[in-house]
């Protein structure tokens, strides 16, 4: 077999519908794999198929899929979600195995935008840099609540407080 054949991939929590087409647009194989992207890949490599292109609507669920089959050698497509939803919208039997057949179509006649996939890198480094905000903003909400009282009367008269001049760390201790 050297004809190109197309793999549409529909993603959820516990499972992934396989759908692969030919080149006419006839279904040749599916399958319900678990969503272990390490099993997809392998499955995908095991097929006798000469496989064109693999594509995925985009997800949180997507990105780890994603980068292990592109890791695996296969030419694998991220597809924009409002697009695939569009275009899947017209099916008259909305199901898992149905989107698998028509991301497999798309991927066949080419009617699909694809999305950018970032790197693990650089999705760790915005993780930690989100992180690292909220810390910031948590502080920063202490800091607030803890001078808010300063204006309150009763703890400048019993001298809980340091002076308007001092350093308002240490009188964080003080308190």
């Amino acid at each position: 077999m050297t004809e190109n054949h197309y793999i549409g991939l529909d993603v959820s929590a516990r499972t992934v519908n396989l759908c692969v087409v030919d080149h006419s647009g006839q279904v040749v194989h599916e399958a319900k794999l678990t969503s272990e992207p390490e099993e997809i890949a392998q499955h995908i490599l095991a097929l006798p198929f000469i496989v064109y292109r693999v594509g995925l609507e985009a997800g949180m669920l997507s990105q780890h899929i994603f980068g292990t089959l592109a890791e695996a050698g296969l030419p694998v497509i991220c597809v924009e979600t409002r697009h695939m939803k569009a275009a899947l919208a017209a099916q008259m039997n909305k199901t898992d195995r149905h989107d698998a057949r028509g991301i497999a179509q798309m991927m066949r006649v080419g009617l699909f935008k694809e999305v950018h996939v970032k790197t693990p890198t650089s999705r760790r480094l915005r993780a930690i840099l989100t992180a690292r905000q909220l810390l910031r903003n948590k502080l920063q909400d202490v800091e607030n609540e803890i001078r808010g009282p300063r204006t309150i009367e009763m703890i400048t008269t019993f001298s809980l407080w340091p002076s308007p001049g001092d350093n308002f760390h240490e009188g964080i201790t003080v308190i």
